[in-house]
């Protein structure tokens, strides 16, 4: 169903955009640093749990549009494009700055999985970009559209919870890392940036 190529592209894509530091990411280093290890990682894992239910959102919604008309799925697919292509227009041209954290009340690691996983649902630039970032690796001639989308979904929730966890797990020694090594911090939004593009522009001429 899924080649090596496009599996590899779209594991390094995610990769890429975990290197970002996003609210879900603060988060989980807010809860760590204030309720330890424990309550970071449960706070990751229900971060996870809400991209599970973006994906099974856009799985359905996205299939249903394959069905109904093949233009509007490649409408779909050209728009995600644009919106990579803006996306890493932006992530090359923002200054990097020093993340502060946010300010949360202490909490239980049950009540922290509880609260991450309705704020990673309701968080609507979560859902445009899953809306934009999945449809550029599903190719309804290689089988079941809504499978594809599960795939690569489970694939992006693994990944999350696999980084949140070695984040929760690593603070200190990536705050000490992250210190020696202050040149990531000022190339990595252009790295991320060019990876999107690229995939962007792939995507938009690929059909042509």
């Amino acid at each position: 169903m899924f080649d090596l190529s496009t599996l590899s592209t779209f594991v390094a894509v995610v990769l890429g955009l975990f290197l970002i530091p996003g609210p879900a990411v603060l988060l989980v280093l807010s809860r760590t640093v204030q309720a330890g290890r424990r309550t970071g990682i449960m706070t990751g894992l229900g971060i996870a749990t809400g991209d599970f239910v973006h994906t099974v959102f856009a799985a359905v919604g996205l299939s249903a549009v394959l069905m109904t008309s093949a233009l509007a799925f490649n409408a779909v697919k050209f728009i995600g494009a644009a919106y990579l292509i803006y996306l890493g227009i932006r992530a090359i041209l923002e200054k990097q700055g020093d993340a502060s954290l946010p300010k949360v009340a202490a909490v239980t690691p049950g009540k922290a999985f509880l609260q991450a996983v309705p704020a990673e649902v309701l968080n609507p630039k979560t859902a445009l970009f899953f809306l934009a970032f999945m449809p550029q690796f599903v190719h309804p001639e290689r089988g079941s559209v809504f499978l594809q989308f599960a795939i690569l979904g489970l694939i992006f929730v693994v990944l999350s919870s696999l980084y949140t966890t070695l984040i929760a797990l690593s603070i200190r020694s990536l705050g000490r890392v992250a210190r020696r090594l202050s040149w990531i911090s000022r190339w990595q939004g252009k790295i991320v940036g060019s990876i999107f593009i690229t995939l962007g522009l792939k995507v938009a001429t690929q059909h042509r």
